[in-house]
């Protein structure tokens, strides 16, 4: 039985409960937050190994919730998935710019959450054992710790979500390979993942934004796809 822990925050009782149920059907210990400043606190207390976030909540909405999900240290690496009732591409390119790493629309079935929920966490799990043999990646002012899931650019700190993370780390194995965005969605949230080429470029923009002076390194190669800049060999 799986032993992952997952906080479900969703102010839908109807919604909540199914979820809660279902998940610890299947062997999750599981943990609910109506609200999100509940969904706050309990994140900072279960420690969960994935967070599923409604974007709908009362008060404080989910995408600030994701942000600052995103900004607590014990949470920060922790993969989301949004649930809600938008499901226009905007609001998912929303959701990924803020840091989600998956988006599920209402009214979803029971076999794709659990199947979205074991791919996530399958995903985290891969990665965390591959990245401890992974060699930090240095590139002038940028450095890229894999082992670590930490960047900096001229010694200072970068916050990355997880999915920009992993898209950097994985241009980055490979300077001047260029990478389509189908290529990219498969590496970074696994096959038949329903992400559209405009969510890429979107999480690429954020990218290179955070990345400041560096961010030239990502390169666009027009009607392909991106790379990263090749070292020089003089320089």
């Amino acid at each position: 039985m799986s032993k992952e822990r997952i906080l479900i925050i969703e102010d839908e009782e109807d919604i909540l409960a199914l979820v809660h149920f279902n998940l610890v059907q299947n062997g999750f210990q599981v943990e609910c937050a109506s609200s999100g400043e509940q969904g706050l606190r309990k994140a900072r207390d279960f420690r969960p190994d994935l967070i599923l976030l409604d974007l709908m909540l009362p008060g404080v909405d989910g995408l600030e919730i994701c942000r600052r999900l995103r900004e607590l240290p014990d949470t920060r690496a922790c993969p989301i998935i949004m649930l809600t009732a938008k499901g226009e591409e905007t609001d998912i390119v929303r959701g990924l710019e803020t840091g989600a790493d998956d988006y599920l629309a209402k009214p979803f079935s029971n076999q794709v959450l659990l199947a979205r929920v074991r791919a996530v966490l399958r995903r985290q799990n891969r990665n965390d054992s591959d990245k401890e043999k992974l060699l930090p990646i240095e590139h002038g002012d940028l450095s890229i710790h894999p082992g670590r899931n930490r960047v900096t650019v001229a010694g200072q700190p970068i916050e990355l979500t997880y999915t920009e993370f992993k898209i950097l780390a994985l241009l980055a194995s490979r300077p001047g390979w260029v990478f389509t965005r189908g290529q990219i969605v498969d590496s970074v949230h696994g096959d038949d993942y329903a992400v559209t080429d405009r969510a890429v470029d979107v999480q690429i923009v954020g990218l290179r934004k955070k990345l400041g002076p560096c961010g030239p390194l990502v390169e666009t190669v027009r009607g392909v796809g991106y790379r990263f800049q090749e070292q020089n060999g003089d320089g």
